[in-house]
């Protein structure tokens, strides 16, 4: 019967009642298999070892979602009301007959009534801001 093979420890357990742990109340839990995954490998056990091999273990991690630029939104009309400062500041260029718009961290919001021709750039435009500069003639540039 005996083909030199020993059984394991778990199949020589069954059938006994505390499968070799010696009281019931001893083997409830899992602190007595010594936790969970890779519980106990923290702050006394494989610290350094896991840390050089696994620097991420340690520590919440967001995935997939996307990272947030910082985006200033800007309203069409309230551009237009403060157009001299803007171009005071460098944002505004003027070539030839038409203004060179550059405000690249910002979304264009809103309607208005454009009186001369525009090339904004900027991160988005909404679809009023679109139609405004371009019935003015003027020409939009998004930049992502």
């Amino acid at each position: 019967m005996n083909d030199g093979k020993k059984r394991k420890k778990v199949s020589r357990h069954r059938g006994t009642h505390t499968h070799g742990r010696g009281a019931k109340k001893k083997a409830r839990g899992s602190g007595h298999r010594g936790g969970v995954g890779k519980a106990g490998t923290g702050k006394r056990a494989d610290q350094k070892k896991l840390l050089q091999k696994n620097k991420k273990y340690f520590g919440k991690r967001i995935s997939g979602k996307p990272i947030k630029k910082n985006i200033e939104v800007i309203n069409l009309n309230r551009f237009l009301e403060d157009f001299e400062k803007y171009e005071k500041n460098g944002f505004v260029k003027k070539n030839k007959d038409i203004y060179e718009v550059d405000l690249k961290n910002f979304k264009i919001i809103g309607s208005a009534d454009i009186k001369f021709k525009m090339k904004i750039s900027a991160i988005s435009f909404t679809r009023g801001s679109k139609k405004s500069i371009e019935d003015a003639g003027g020409e939009i540039i998004e930049k992502k």
